[in-house]
């Protein structure tokens, strides 16, 4: 293994072997099946993407599981089955991927933000409490890096103003919180099936309800608001007519997509364990670094370990966050930013007047943080190599 005062003068790895961040685990089995679809020629919605959300519902323990293209469909169409709309606040968090901002505009409804706790990076409660108004509809916690939010006050709250939980779980596919599953405490929980996701099927999200009704109208508004089961249409049970019911969209999932799915979710707790495994020696090994490690898991909950984060503080470390992304890429790692906060963004700031200075807690992380690859598909000398590079890229460490 090569030593921290060997590898100083020379790159960790070499670019022809560049550690793409987020790479995922591909086994045979998904491989084999996705061959299996295309040689049927069903390659669209059909029995494989009913397997999956099938498959899917027993492992979180939820009703029902509508299978989209996105995440970001997702939430939209949870939102559409809520009813919500023009006039109608929602709020959710100032640290999060742009689509969950995007989702709530698209409904016609108007975001609002509330700050962060700046130990778990979650949406912090007392500042959405702060948010409700007359006009607030429903809250989109996320549950950021795989960390679930606080759930109990969040459905306390929502029981006190009439407000619906939609949940955004696309970090957070393992994640529980005391002994319930992500995405099920929430009207709708959405997640994430995107290639750098804890398993994958390339693109691809799925909601998850309670409520028969709603499963039936999602369905409908994810295949153009045609009628239930029009994917059927040109089986081998004979041609059906479809009638268009609602003004949907094109969010379906492809039978492809399920192919790959149903066998990444049958090797889901060995990949969380290896992520596990990887956290735990990432906390080991940067212990003594003038840098700060992502928070213990709270009690009586299960963190997904989908991202590993640090901060990257310049007056700590000698170095700017920029600077240490350049220098982590020129040591080939892939890292990754989760997230810059949504008011540092022009279309937020001149669409809604928001400041990131408004939001402080998320303002310092998004400019802090660096995400560092964590993934099944890691071998330990991947790891290793991460560690190295990590420790070379930070002056106050390796100067």
């Amino acid at each position: 293994m090569k030593t921290f005062s060997d590898s100083l003068n020379q790159p960790v790895r070499s670019k022809e072997r560049f550690l793409v961040f987020g790479a995922p685990a591909i086994e045979e089995a998904e491989i084999e099946e996705v061959i299996s679809s295309m040689k049927t020629g069903w390659l669209g919605t059909g029995p494989k993407v009913a397997q999956f959300e099938n498959d899917f519902k027993v492992y979180v323990g939820s009703k029902h599981a509508v299978a989209v293209n996105s995440c970001t469909a997702a939430l939209h169409l949870s939102m559409l089955a809520a009813g919500l709309g023009p006039g109608d606040e929602v709020i959710t968090t100032p640290l999060t991927f742009c689509a969950t901002v995007n989702s709530i505009i698209h409904t016609g409804a108007t975001p609002v933000l509330a700050d962060i706790d700046p130990v778990t990076m979650n949406i912090d409660p007392e500042q959405v409490a702060a948010q409700i108004t007359p006009r607030t509809r429903a809250l989109i916690p996320v549950h950021f890096a795989g960390r679930p939010c606080e759930m109990d006050i969040f459905c306390d709250l929502a029981k006190e103003s009439n407000l619906t939980i939609i949940e955004d779980c696309a970090h957070a596919i393992e994640t529980e919180y005391k002994g319930r599953k992500a995405g099920t405490f929430g009207s709708f929980g959405s997640f994430s099936f995107y290639v750098t996701k804890n398993i994958m099927t390339g693109e691809g999200g799925m909601i998850l309800t309670n409520s028969e009704e709603s499963a039936a109208r999602l369905k409908v508004f994810a295949l153009h608001g045609m009628s239930k089961d029009a994917w059927k249409r040109f089986s081998d049970e004979g041609y059906k007519h479809y009638q268009v019911v609602e003004c949907g969209f094109k969010y379906n999932m492809m039978d492809l997509q399920g192919a790959i799915g149903v066998h990444q979710l049958r090797r889901i707790e060995p990949y969380w364990l290896r992520r596990q495994a990887i956290w735990k020696r990432y906390n080991e090994a940067f212990a003594e670094l003038p840098i700060d490690l992502p928070a213990p898991s709270e009690p009586d909950t299960r963190h997904a370990y989908h991202l590993y984060t640090i901060l990257i503080d310049e007056t700590r470390t000698g170095i700017s966050r920029d600077s240490f992304l350049n220098a982590m890429t020129a040591e080939n790692i892939g890292v990754g930013v989760h997230y810059l906060s949504i008011p540092e963004h022009p279309y937020y700031q001149k669409t809604f007047g928001w400041r990131a200075e408004d939001y402080p807690n998320a303002k310092r992380i998004g400019r802090q943080t660096v995400s560092l690859p964590i993934s099944a598909k890691l071998t330990d000398i991947d790891i290793e190599d991460v560690i190295l590079a990590v420790k070379k890229s930070i002056p106050k460490f390796s100067g």
